[in-house]
């Protein structure tokens, strides 16, 4: 079976979903003939038409507003934003109507709508087009967040967004769209959405991350392995809600945390993370967590964005602190 990238697996499930389910729309600036910024719809509009798959104006309150609309009257829109930063003049569709439809009807309506946008920083673009602000949405009830890191989690978590009867905000790493390549079988089976998953087992450590991260985090754990350091690797993937269970019964065998995520340090998923270990297994700790974030900064220009992105250095240097230094 021939490999894959993520931006191949989003494709695939599109295309997918769209030939089993007539009420799915795609919608978003260029989405058609372009195929989308990164080419993520490409082939959509001659396969499914001009009625399913819609290129909108340059207008993201428009996007927003319609695909809440759609989704309300019965339809599955999959929205298109072609960067996670210019999610903001759709704030008010998604965080205060998309999120509150189903409480705010008692369950009458619903969103079956998916908010896709790629994210992250690495690729040597704007601030706008490399932000990390996926812990806006998680701070909002009613939105699922869900981040892929590889082409199979993107397949098997995009057909599930897609089958939710609630709204997903699915935030896809550029930085690691072309780059990294798997397997996956076009089967239509999908992924749970409030799971993270077991990418390395390990002893002496939990290293939980999402997204493009986990790519500089498994790299990291090969040298540290070397160094007769064995750590635990979870992908996160489901940002909200988070599946602790998983992460608490790592910590039973390792008993130290360290989180790696891309985005600012301040309240970022990564606090939460520890809080909620603070409150359900501060007992398994043998040493304070760490975490290796970004910055509180603005993604800089290119010329400096080396500084602001994680590498796995970074990372080891904060493992080996984590075990050496609390033995």
């Amino acid at each position: 079976m021939a490999e894959i990238t993520m931006l191949e697996a989003v494709n695939l499930a599109l295309h997918h979903e769209m030939e089993k389910d007539s009420d799915v729309i795609v919608l978003g600036e260029d989405v058609g003939d372009n195929g989308g910024v990164f080419r993520a719809t490409v082939g959509l509009k001659q396969k499914f038409g001009l009625k399913r798959v819609i290129d909108t104006p340059l207008a993201e309150a428009l996007i927003g507003g319609v695909a809440v609309g759609m989704a309300s009257q019965g339809l599955r829109p999959v929205a298109e934003f072609q960067f996670q930063g210019f999610v903001f003049p759709a704030l008010e569709h998604l965080m205060c109507h998309a999120a509150r439809l189903r409480n705010r009807t008692r369950g009458r309506l619903t969103c079956p709508a998916v908010f896709r946008a790629p994210f992250g920083g690495g690729i040597h673009a704007p601030e706008h087009h490399s932000e990390s602000i996926e812990t806006i949405f998680a701070h909002t009830p009613g939105l699922k967040v869900v981040i892929p890191s590889s082409p199979k989690r993107a397949y098997g978590l995009l057909l599930a967004a897609i089958r939710s009867n609630d709204p997903v905000m699915f935030f896809e790493p550029k930085r690691i769209y072309r780059t990294v390549k798997s397997e996956v079988i076009d089967n239509g089976e999908a992924l749970p959405l409030d799971t993270c998953f077991t990418l390395r087992k390990g002893r002496d450590l939990t290293l939980v991350t999402w997204g493009a991260c986990v790519v500089e985090s498994l790299q990291a754990v090969n040298e540290l392995s070397k160094m007769g350091i064995e750590a635990e690797v979870i992908d996160l993937a489901s940002i909200k809600p988070i599946d602790i269970n998983t992460i608490v019964a790592s910590l039973e065998k390792t008993g130290r945390l360290l989180v790696v995520h891309e985005a600012s340090k301040t309240c970022g998923v990564g606090a939460e993370l520890i809080a909620q270990v603070s409150e359900k297994a501060m007992c398994l700790l043998k040493a304070p967590p760490i975490r290796v974030t970004g910055m509180d900064t603005v993604m800089p220009y290119y010329r400096n964005e080396d500084y602001f992105m994680i590498n796995k250095e970074d990372i080891m240097i904060a493992a080996k602190q984590l075990v050496e230094g609390w033995k």
